[in-house]
């Protein structure tokens, strides 16, 4: 997206670049490959090696067929989401879960699958889940979650808040939102809030793909947007401008790889792949190269404080 042309502003620029760039509702989410910041070179990752300790933690079960099979909803860069030849998954924690199949002696297997749909297949079709997924109580109620990045969540507008959209009163406002996230919940919490004070209700828009919350936002068909921070920033600098971030990063919580609540050997062993990758400075040179070096953990955390 960097090649073309400024878009000036213009929303309807903006939804024919995201639209020619993106195709989440039809095949999972194309968009700009590369990182976000283009100055850090992504490390190799075909260059690391197996950790023979952490290769001893890894189930047999998991081992056998030499693959770690791996749930995640390609639809939310930089994340996660489709190179630009519409099948092969890319983004941060793409190349996170392919460094951590590495060091476990396995080869990451990425299927892209419905964001909502990913926990209750986590260990009957998935082995494990890499999808920006936050830790909360909820989850680690039915899962095992090991934290390795921290991210918060933050509103974005069109350029200029055309509609005045005050950050900490979204009552009557139309809000999009990708289903399924924690934003969502949030938002469900906020209209029970503007219902209790009499207010409007929020007019919450919730969508199967991120990239689709982006394009109506810049379309006009939404006057904010709601997602993870990250998210919100690539939003940002692919639309070139004509989306922009509104208020402050609230609620910062960790990011957790999901595995089965009953195998805690494979949490384990992904735990141990994780600390190595931290302890190695793989994970914060990934992220680097994806604008998010900072939001690195230094502890892989099993099923931290939600």
């Amino acid at each position: 997206m960097r090649t073309l042309p400024a878009l000036a502003a213009s929303a309807t620029a903006a939804v024919l670049l995201l639209t020619g760039c993106t195709t989440a509702s039809q095949d999972g989410g194309a968009a700009s490959t590369a990182p976000a910041d283009e100055s850090t070179a992504l490390p190799d990752l075909s260059a690391i090696e197996v950790d023979p300790e952490v290769e001893a933690l890894v189930p047999e079960g998991v081992s056998e067929d030499g693959t770690l099979t791996v749930g995640s909803n390609l639809e939310y860069a930089p994340v996660e989401f489709v190179d630009a030849d519409g099948k092969t998954p890319v983004g941060l924690d793409i190349d996170i879960v392919t460094a951590v199949a590495a060091t476990m002696g396995l080869e990451a297997d990425v299927q892209n699958a419905g964001f909502d749909s990913i926990i209750p297949a986590i260990g009957s079709k998935f082995e494990v889940g890499f999808s920006a997924f936050s830790v909360t109580p909820e989850r680690l109620e039915t899962v095992n979650m090991v934290s390795y990045f921290t991210a918060g969540s933050q509103l974005a507008v069109a350029k200029g808040n055309p509609d005045g959209v005050a950050p900490d009163d979204l009552c009557g406002v139309t809000v999009g939102v990708q289903t399924g996230t924690i934003q969502q919940d949030e938002l469900g919490d906020m209209d029970k809030e503007c219902a209790d004070a009499g207010k409007d209700a929020i007019d919450v828009l919730p969508y199967d793909s991120q990239s689709d919350v982006t394009t109506n936002l810049a379309g006009g068909k939404l006057q904010a947007m709601y997602a993870d921070s990250p998210i919100v920033a690539y939003a940002v600098e692919q639309t070139e401008g004509s989306v922009e971030t509104l208020g402050d990063i609230t609620d910062a919580a960790p990011y957790g790889a999901v595995v089965a609540k009953d195998d805690t050997e494979l949490a384990e062993a992904v735990q141990a792949a994780l600390q190595k990758l931290m302890d190695d400075g793989v994970l914060a040179q990934v992220a680097d190269a994806w604008g998010s070096g900072e939001a690195v953990l230094t502890t892989a955390e099993l099923n931290p404080a939600g």
